[in-house]
């Protein structure tokens, strides 16, 4: 009993029933106090043995069934959001708190007034000054030292709970202020059972701390030895539950929550569901979304500029699925593809009917059919390139001119002859009435998208190509002050060559005179100079080829000054639907600017930093940029060769036509020379601008908007790599519409790779999977996830509302 303790450690008895009413209460209150001082000394809190000495007491130690009566108390007497049942029980199961990462058992601490000084926080008493005085008399280090580890261990509001093996977030000092505040509103007798009641509840909780201890497999300092720490999981748990909101939960807990149930939920094996079905465009097996949004299209005021050529996005991306072509096949393999490819793949014949003559492309059986002519070129696109070099040694295909724009390509007959030469060539065209001229060139492993000279910059960064070709590609160069040529202007390297092949060049009608005498005028106010002028006497056409100059000499010495040169605040390489204009944009000066001199030759200038490229930048990565440039190239060698190429199971031989969604510094194109492939670098628009790095290596790519549709055909390429790209997007736009586009792009059978944070790997694995996609490799290492995904030719049965 309480009562007889007490007398015991007073060393009297009651002397008798008889004694006064006055004497009776003063022993109770005595006892009572004294139960409670012996009760206070029980616990971990350190108090002076002599109040009024300087010196610090020795702690004493308690056992860890005094510590769990602390926290049975607490709970029972202050009720920190527990439920009426909770408290009387005083059971605090360790399911309690694993739930309580939700705030609506945090406990109630508003009534602690939490900006009030400790001293403030309960009514004064007078019997509670000796304790009050005893705290005061801590040194400052040693309550500053306290502080410090409850801020280390559970946060700063956590008081001393953990110290003493609490799991409710209040100190030693502010449990014995409550219990004392109770004392004094309660009659003696009630103390007396409330002490007896928390005796025997304390045997009871016992067990269960100390195995929850031993559970955590926390093992304390010596020095800490009776205190209960709760595991790493609780330990977190108390520091959200620990904010003084009373019952309110913070926006923090709650989206912490959520996010936790729904990785669990992804984790159970629950994943979102997607609803796939077929576009519904009539542009039917070759919708591009960009190009053929006929609301958009419907709604222009004028064509003369071939507005309706360009891109025109819907303002939502599409995220429906493109049909398949009836009888549709794996494309035939590179270099087969160059001369034939499947019917069935491409189910158009109109050019054949309307080109046919002039050896583009010919139908037979089962086969399309590409003798390799061209208008200019009929006996062959090869001895035409050959011509060219014969003519002009200097433009040395495959070493001095590597890459290359070819404007109005067809079926791009000229750059698909090009890779024999070790030539890189970008060719474009419009969708047009030339039907699948774009599509035929990719179906048969040649580089090229849909695009057209109209009112905008082509996506292409300022002084890149080292030889820009036309070939009856159908341009007017010289009318309104030139302003189509003058886009080829901005994108030609310094030193660079302009090859026009057209009748102008080589016929005396007075049309052609005409254009041939404006050309002239034109080109030499733009200071190109005429370094050649032949013809082809097999294919029966001519050339003219100009060569840019190197410097801004001759436009400081322009009689007149038309064009005129562009002004100090234009951004010759600002590319992404930036309107043309009439204007020269000067070249650069300084040694160590682009486009100042030359690049190496090729292949030299593949694994050579440019020499603009120098440590007084800062590269992607954060290194300088010319050590970033090395790092990363190394790295992609390592990533192709160890993973990509034999660690994946993939077939090179059935890959040709590959892009990178997020080129850097091109390192991954870089890694895949020795491969038969071809890569389109892509830089996204939000992203560093590195693309001129990626030329000046020798290959090439353009700008895009990942939330837009791609200019280019489904089913074009056969493979697709993404190197922390849609982590990057689901800031901008939805995932969903962005592997929508991946999927009408990418072929059946071809493969995409990504390489992103694991949170956004697990989101594209559902995606592909509710796609019936095959999952070749799926690998997480910490934050990090690896993904190879494989497209089929499965296609949903609906068919979307109407477009």
């Amino acid at each position: 009993m309480a009562f007889g303790r007490g007398a015991k450690m007073d060393g009297r008895r009651p002397s008798s029933p008889s004694s006064s009413m006055c004497t009776t209460t003063t022993v109770v209150v005595f006892v009572a106090l004294c139960m409670v001082g012996a009760w206070m000394m029980t616990s971990t809190t350190v108090f002076p043995v002599e109040p009024t000495s300087n010196k610090k007491s020795e702690p004493i130690e308690v056992s860890t069934s005094n510590k769990k009566t602390e926290v049975k108390d607490q709970r029972a007497e202050v009720g920190f959001g527990e439920t009426d049942e909770a408290a009387k029980s005083g059971s605090v199961s360790s399911e309690k708190f694993e739930d309580t990462d939700n705030n609506d058992n945090v406990p109630d601490e508003s009534h602690s007034n939490r900006d009030a000084p400790e001293e403030e926080k309960f009514p004064e008493n007078t019997m509670e000054k000796p304790v009050e005085m005893a705290e005061e008399k801590e040194s400052p280090k040693e309550k500053e030292d306290s502080k410090d580890s409850f801020d280390d261990a559970n946060g700063k509001s956590e008081g001393q709970s953990a110290k003493e093996g609490g799991v409710t977030g209040q100190s030693g000092d502010e449990e014995e202020k409550i219990t004392t505040d109770n004392d004094v509103e309660k009659s003696d007798g009630e103390k007396k059972e409330d002490q007896e009641g928390k005796s025997e509840d304390d045997a009871t909780e016992q067990p269960q701390i100390e195995e929850k201890v031993e559970e955590s497999g926390e093992k304390e300092p010596a020095a800490k030895a009776n205190e209960v720490f709760p595991d790493g999981a609780q330990s977190e748990l108390l520091k959200e539950s620990n904010t003084e909101n009373g019952s309110f939960p913070t926006q923090a807990a709650e989206s912490k929550n959520e996010k936790e149930a729904q990785a669990a939920s992804k984790s159970s094996g629950d994943e979102i569901t997607y609803s796939w079905k077929l576009c519904n465009s009539s542009a039917v097996t070759d919708y591009i979304p960009c190009l053929d949004n006929e609301k958009a299209i419907k709604k222009l005021h004028s064509t003369k500029h071939y507005e309706h050529r360009e891109r025109h996005c819907p303002a939502e991306p599409p995220t429906c699925l493109v049909p398949l072509p009836e009888g549709y096949k794996r494309p035939i393999e590179w270099p087969k593809s160059r001369d034939k490819v499947w019917y069935s793949n491409v189910p158009h014949t109109k050019l054949a009917e309307y080109k046919g003559h002039q050896n583009w492309v010919k139908v037979s059986g089962d086969h399309l059919l590409f003798p390799g002519g061209g208008t200019q070129f009929k006996n062959g696109a090869l001895h035409y390139i050959d011509t060219i070099q014969q003519a002009l040694p200097d433009i040395a295909w495959g070493k001095r001119s590597r890459v290359i724009l070819d404007v109005g390509c067809g079926v791009a007959s000229f750059g698909g002859y090009m890779f024999d030469r070790d030539v890189l060539t970008m060719s474009f065209a419009p969708k047009d009435e030339h039907e699948a001229q774009v599509q035929f060139a990719l179906e048969r492993g040649i580089p090229a998208i849909s695009a057209v000279m109209g009112t905008k910059r082509l996506p292409y960064p300022s002084r890149v190509f080292d030889v820009i070709h036309c070939a009856r590609c159908r341009v007017p160069w010289h009318i309104e002050g030139g302003k189509l040529l003058l886009e080829l202007n901005r994108l030609l390297r310094p030193g660079g060559y302009f090859v026009w092949s057209a009748t102008p060049v080589y016929q005396k009608l007075p049309e052609d005179v005409e254009i041939w005498n404006a050309m002239s005028s034109l080109t030499k106010s733009m200071c190109w100079k005429m370094v050649k002028k032949t013809k082809d006497t097999l294919n029966q056409v001519g050339m003219a080829i100009y060569q840019k100059p190197m410097d801004n000499n001759c436009y400081e010495k322009r009689s007149e000054d038309s064009p005129p040169l562009c002004k100090e605040t234009d951004d010759a390489d600002a590319a992404w639907n930036v309107p043309l204009q009439a204007c020269i944009p000067k070249l650069p000066i300084g040694p160590s600017v682009r486009g100042s001199k030359w690049p190496e030759m090729w292949p030299q200038r593949l694994e050579k930093t440019p020499f603009w490229i120098d440590g007084s930048r800062v590269g992607v990565y954060g290194k300088p940029a010319n050590e970033d440039f090395e790092a990363d190239y190394a790295h992609w060698k390592r990533v192709v060769s160890k993973s990509y190429v034999n660690g994946m199971g993939i077939d090179w031989s059935k890959v040709r036509n590959v892009m990178d969604m997020r080129a850097v510094y091109g390192g991954f194109a870089a890694a895949l020379r020795d491969q038969k492939v071809w890569v389109m670098n892509i830089v996204p628009i939000d992203s560093a601008d590195t693309l001129p790095i990626v030329y000046e290596r020798g290959l090439f790519g353009m700008y895009h908007d990942w939330c837009e549709s791609f200019s280019t055909y489904p089913r074009t390429y056969d493979l697709l790599h993404a190197d922390h790209l849609f982590s990057k997007l689901k800031k901008r736009c939805k995932l969903l519409g962005v592997f929508a586009e991946v999927d009408r792009i990418l072929r059946p059978e071809g493969k995409l790779i990504v390489r992103d944070d694991a949170e956004t790997i697990s989101e594209l694995e559902s995606m592909a999977k509710s796609l019936q996609w095959e999952v070749r490799m799926t690998y997480a290492k910490g934050k990090e996830g690896l993904l190879c995904v494989q497209k089929t030719t499965w296609r949903p049965k609906e068919i979307e509302a109407s477009m």
